[in-house]
């Protein structure tokens, strides 16, 4: 089985003839992966940045952790049928720790992640426990159901940020992630929702192909400059950074209004200095988040049934498995959006 993996701590990743993926025991399921996704957390892992040294004890690892496809076989007592379709959340729980047995399962102690510290969808089949896999709706494809991952955790920025009725949201940072974002950010009923980013025109593309025309290029002046000639001089409600590019959350406090609220998205790669006077005088909130809870996956598969078409231009790039690596090069040169690799 044909597998793209990361073998050794460093630059790149291995394309290679794997082993089959396991029979599945009692409460797991074979998924056949029809598309995975590469996200810009698999991108940080192959170029290696800091931050990734917790999957060197897991090495080596098939990667992919947005994937969606069918069930091919089901362990005792798993309800699922075969040729289910699904998508698969990346998150496993042990059960037995403290957060686990007291219901707080999102912040499991022993915690693992498919794609990352276990196998995960960049392979034609992946065994996974069957309490992961959610079912599609109706009218929601393999290819939309493996967008559900990054949708949801723009859905739990947007949730972080108390996005309300009317705000003026600043999205910094074009790529999936801030365009699930900017997505939430309009069904949370924002007012008007800004994007930022630098020298990003595929990606600015696709931000207008999904109905967001407020682009703020910061190739061409600064963040500041931008925005306060965007809004008639006024502050946003709701900053969320999307980047990884630390610097930024300094300049996104600067366009953000007394008591707002600033969110952190990005995994980043190095600290960041701020002008913490400034922070307090004007009592702003920094959040961050990750991932999301099973609650947002829900909203975000409703979304996507009611709607689905509506989240298809975030694809840009369709590739088949043995060109995976061409694959993290595009989305690592920022010239693709998001890239879909079928296994």
């Amino acid at each position: 089985m044909l597998l793209l993996h990361k073998t050794k701590p460093g630059f790149g990743l291995e394309l290679s003839d794997g082993a089959e993926a396991p029979a599945p025991a009692a409460g797991d399921v074979t998924v056949r992966v029809e598309n995975a996704g590469i996200c810009g957390s698999d991108v940080h892992a192959y170029e290696w940045t800091d931050g990734y040294g917790f999957m060197v004890p897991h090495l080596p690892v098939t990667m992919g952790h947005e994937f969606a496809g069918r069930v091919a076989a089901a362990g005792p007592g798993v309800s699922l049928a075969e040729g289910t379709a699904v998508t698969v959340m990346p998150g496993v729980n042990c059960g037995t720790c403290a957060n686990c047995l007291r219901g707080d399962r999102r912040n499991c102690l022993k915690r693992s992640a498919i794609g990352l510290t276990r196998n995960g969808g960049f392979a034609r089949y992946v065994t996974v426990p069957a309490a992961n896999c959610l079912k599609l709706p109706e009218g929601v494809d393999t290819e939309l159901g493996a967008l559900t991952e990054p949708l949801g955790v723009g859905c739990e920025a947007v949730l972080t940020g108390e996005v309300g009725l009317g705000d003026t949201v600043l999205v910094m940072g074009p790529g999936t992630i801030g365009q699930a974002v900017a997505l939430f950010a309009r069904a949370a009923g924002a007012g008007r929702v800004l994007i930022a980013g630098r020298a990003d025109g595929p990606r600015f593309d696709t931000m207008r192909q999904l109905g967001f025309d407020d682009i703020l290029d910061v190739a061409d002046a600064p963040l500041f400059d931008l925005t306060m000639a965007a809004t008639d001089g006024r502050k946003v409600d709701v900053v969320i950074e999307a980047t990884g590019h630390p610097p930024t959350i300094v300049d996104g406090l600067g366009v953000l209004r007394t008591a707002g609220i600033l969110v952190v998205a990005g995994i980043h790669p190095g600290p960041v200095s701020l002008p913490l006077t400034d922070f307090v005088r004007a009592r702003q909130q920094l959040r961050a988040t990750h991932g999301c809870d099973r609650s947002t996956w829900d909203k975000v598969l409703s979304t996507l049934g009611r709607e689905p078409e509506r989240f298809r231009p975030m694809i840009t790039h369709r590739l088949p498995l043995e060109r995976g690596l061409e694959g993290f090069e595009l989305s690592r040169q920022r010239a693709a959006s998001k890239v879909m690799l079928r296994p």
